[in-house]
């Protein structure tokens, strides 16, 4: 007796690094219409983002919590911290928060949930360095 076997063709491979640089340009975008791209470029439409501090959805709040981080800390960049981590559509990886003067008092790691096309559908964000704590 044969048995009726299908065979079901491989889901493209997701870039997780890709995702992650993305996500960090857009944290990092600070003139509005770069900020809009950005955003659109990293996440879906309704994608969510949830952190200790915040919980937001869609690109307008998205766009409205990073213009606020840059206003908490003018002049401070984003940079990886640590290889991209990442299998099937979830990635994580460390990030910290760098200073014009090149300390880093922020620090932290962001797990994410990826679309078929790459974009991030949801953050799951942990911060291990904060100030004053």
């Amino acid at each position: 007796m044969s048995q009726n076997v299908q065979q079901v063709a491989p889901a493209p491979a997701i870039d997780h690094a890709a995702a992650a640089e993305r996500y960090l340009a857009a944290w990092n975008a600070t003139e509005a219409g770069a900020l809009a791209r950005a955003v659109t470029a990293a996440f879906t439409a309704q994608a969510t983002y949830t952190d200790p501090l915040a919980d937001v959805a869609g690109h307008d709040g998205l766009t409205a919590l990073i213009t606020g981080a840059h206003q908490q800390f003018p002049g401070f960049v984003f940079r990886p911290l640590g290889a991209v981590d990442g299998h099937h559509d979830i990635a994580r990886f460390g990030w910290e928060l760098v200073a014009p003067d090149g300390s880093a008092p922020v620090a932290g790691f962001d797990v994410v949930r990826l679309a078929e096309d790459g974009r991030i559908v949801s953050v799951l964000g942990f911060l291990d360095r904060v100030p004053g704590a």
